[in-house]
Protein backbone atom coordinates (compact mmCIF):
# COMPACT_ATOMS: atom_id res chain seq x y z
CA UNK A 1 0.00 0.00 0.00
CA UNK A 2 1.53 3.34 -1.03
CA UNK A 3 2.16 6.00 1.51
CA UNK A 4 -0.46 8.82 1.27
CA UNK A 5 2.13 11.48 2.00
CA UNK A 6 3.68 10.83 -1.44
CA UNK A 7 0.40 11.75 -3.16
CA UNK A 8 0.11 14.95 -1.16
CA UNK A 9 3.74 15.84 -1.87
CA UNK A 10 3.20 15.34 -5.59
CA UNK A 11 0.05 17.51 -5.57
CA UNK A 12 1.81 20.19 -3.56
CA UNK A 13 4.78 20.22 -5.96
CA UNK A 14 2.41 20.49 -8.94
CA UNK A 15 0.57 23.43 -7.38
CA UNK A 16 3.86 25.11 -6.49
CA UNK A 17 5.27 24.79 -10.03
CA UNK A 18 1.98 26.14 -11.48
CA UNK A 19 2.09 29.10 -9.09
CA UNK A 20 5.73 29.89 -9.89
CA UNK A 21 4.91 29.78 -13.62
CA UNK A 22 2.01 32.20 -13.10
CA UNK A 23 4.25 34.57 -11.15
CA UNK A 24 6.94 34.52 -13.84
CA UNK A 25 4.30 35.34 -16.46
CA UNK A 26 3.11 38.40 -14.52
CA UNK A 27 6.54 39.86 -13.87
CA UNK A 28 8.15 40.53 -10.57
CA UNK A 29 6.36 42.80 -8.14
CA UNK A 30 8.36 45.82 -7.00
CA UNK A 31 10.11 45.29 -3.70
CA UNK A 32 8.65 47.07 -0.68
CA UNK A 33 10.32 50.40 0.10
CA UNK A 34 12.98 50.36 2.81
CA UNK A 35 12.06 51.67 6.24
CA UNK A 36 13.94 54.97 5.85
CA UNK A 37 12.49 55.69 2.40
CA UNK A 38 12.25 59.24 1.11
CA UNK A 39 8.80 60.80 0.61
CA UNK A 40 7.17 60.84 -2.81
CA UNK A 41 8.67 63.08 -5.45
CA UNK A 42 5.64 65.38 -5.53
CA UNK A 43 6.19 66.34 -1.87
CA UNK A 44 2.52 66.02 -0.93
CA UNK A 45 3.22 64.00 2.20
CA UNK A 46 5.93 66.37 3.33
CA UNK A 47 3.76 69.45 2.72
CA UNK A 48 0.86 67.94 4.64
CA UNK A 49 3.16 67.04 7.52
CA UNK A 50 4.50 70.61 7.58
CA UNK A 51 0.97 72.03 7.56
CA UNK A 52 -0.21 69.74 10.33
CA UNK A 53 2.83 70.59 12.43
CA UNK A 54 2.40 74.33 11.93
CA UNK A 55 -1.32 74.20 12.71
CA UNK A 56 -0.91 72.08 15.80
CA UNK A 57 1.88 74.27 17.16
CA UNK A 58 -0.26 77.38 16.62
CA UNK A 59 -3.30 75.90 18.36
CA UNK A 60 -1.21 74.41 21.18
CA UNK A 61 0.45 77.75 21.93
CA UNK A 62 -2.95 79.48 22.15
CA UNK A 63 -4.38 76.75 24.40
CA UNK A 64 -1.36 76.83 26.72
CA UNK A 65 -1.41 80.64 26.94
CA UNK A 66 -5.13 80.71 27.61
CA UNK A 67 -4.80 77.98 30.24
CA UNK A 68 -2.04 79.82 32.06
CA UNK A 69 -4.08 83.04 32.04
CA UNK A 70 -7.18 81.23 33.31
CA UNK A 71 -5.24 79.59 36.16
CA UNK A 72 -3.69 82.91 37.21
CA UNK A 73 -7.10 84.63 37.09
CA UNK A 74 -8.64 81.90 39.27
CA UNK A 75 -5.76 82.10 41.76
CA UNK A 76 -5.75 85.90 42.06
CA UNK A 77 -9.48 86.48 41.63
CA UNK A 78 -9.07 88.78 38.64
CA UNK A 79 -11.55 87.53 36.11
CA UNK A 80 -10.55 88.26 32.49
CA UNK A 81 -7.34 90.28 32.89
CA UNK A 82 -4.66 87.59 32.79
CA UNK A 83 -6.76 85.39 30.50
CA UNK A 84 -6.73 88.11 27.83
CA UNK A 85 -3.06 88.94 28.32
CA UNK A 86 -1.91 85.34 28.14
CA UNK A 87 -4.25 84.61 25.22
CA UNK A 88 -2.45 87.35 23.27
CA UNK A 89 0.92 85.98 24.36
CA UNK A 90 -0.21 82.53 23.19
CA UNK A 91 -1.21 83.93 19.78
CA UNK A 92 2.17 85.66 19.46
CA UNK A 93 4.00 82.47 20.47
CA UNK A 94 1.90 80.47 18.00
CA UNK A 95 2.74 82.81 15.13
CA UNK A 96 6.41 82.70 16.10
CA UNK A 97 6.34 78.88 16.16
CA UNK A 98 4.69 78.74 12.72
CA UNK A 99 7.29 81.10 11.27
CA UNK A 100 10.10 79.10 12.85
CA UNK A 101 8.68 75.75 11.70
CA UNK A 102 8.08 76.82 8.10
CA UNK A 103 11.19 78.92 7.49
CA UNK A 104 14.02 77.32 5.50
CA UNK A 105 16.70 75.69 7.59
CA UNK A 106 20.41 76.41 7.28
CA UNK A 107 22.58 79.44 7.56
CA UNK A 108 24.62 81.40 5.07
CA UNK A 109 25.76 78.28 3.20
CA UNK A 110 22.22 77.89 1.85
CA UNK A 111 22.31 81.27 0.11
CA UNK A 112 22.91 80.99 -3.60
CA UNK A 113 22.74 84.63 -4.67
CA UNK A 114 25.88 86.78 -4.59
CA UNK A 115 23.72 89.66 -3.36
CA UNK A 116 22.63 87.73 -0.28
CA UNK A 117 26.14 87.72 1.15
CA UNK A 118 27.01 90.12 3.95
CA UNK A 119 29.20 92.24 1.67
CA UNK A 120 28.12 91.88 -1.98
CA UNK A 121 30.85 92.93 -4.45
CA UNK A 122 28.67 95.58 -6.12
CA UNK A 123 27.21 97.11 -2.97
CA UNK A 124 28.06 100.72 -3.88
CA UNK A 125 26.96 100.37 -7.50
CA UNK A 126 23.51 100.74 -9.05
CA UNK A 127 22.37 99.52 -12.41
CA UNK A 128 21.13 101.69 -15.24
CA UNK A 129 17.36 101.77 -15.75
CA UNK A 130 15.78 99.06 -17.91
CA UNK A 131 15.60 99.89 -21.59
CA UNK A 132 18.70 102.10 -21.46
CA UNK A 133 20.47 99.84 -23.90
CA UNK A 134 23.63 98.34 -22.51
CA UNK A 135 23.55 97.44 -18.81
CA UNK A 136 26.18 99.80 -17.40
CA UNK A 137 27.03 100.03 -13.73
CA UNK A 138 27.05 103.54 -12.25
CA UNK A 139 28.68 104.50 -8.99
CA UNK A 140 26.79 106.39 -6.30
CA UNK A 141 29.90 108.49 -5.68
CA UNK A 142 30.18 109.87 -9.22
CA UNK A 143 32.56 109.36 -12.12
CA UNK A 144 35.60 110.92 -10.40
CA UNK A 145 36.34 107.77 -8.40
CA UNK A 146 37.14 105.67 -11.48
CA UNK A 147 33.82 103.84 -11.72
CA UNK A 148 32.34 102.80 -15.04
CA UNK A 149 30.85 105.56 -17.15
CA UNK A 150 28.17 105.43 -19.81
CA UNK A 151 29.33 104.77 -23.38
CA UNK A 152 30.59 107.95 -25.03
CA UNK A 153 32.26 109.24 -21.87
CA UNK A 154 29.28 111.29 -20.71
CA UNK A 155 28.21 110.83 -17.11
CA UNK A 156 24.41 110.79 -16.99
CA UNK A 157 24.33 110.34 -13.23
CA UNK A 158 22.14 113.05 -11.70
CA UNK A 159 23.44 112.69 -8.14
Amino acid sequence: MPYQGDDEDAKLRARLSKLSGDLKGRGAAPPPPPEGAQPRADGTGSAMAMGMRAGSEFVAAIIVGTGIGWVIDRALGTKPAFLIVFFMIGVAAGVWNVIRATSPKGGSSDRNSPLSRAEPPDKDLRRSPPGAGQDVLHSKRGASDGAAQAPGGVDDDED
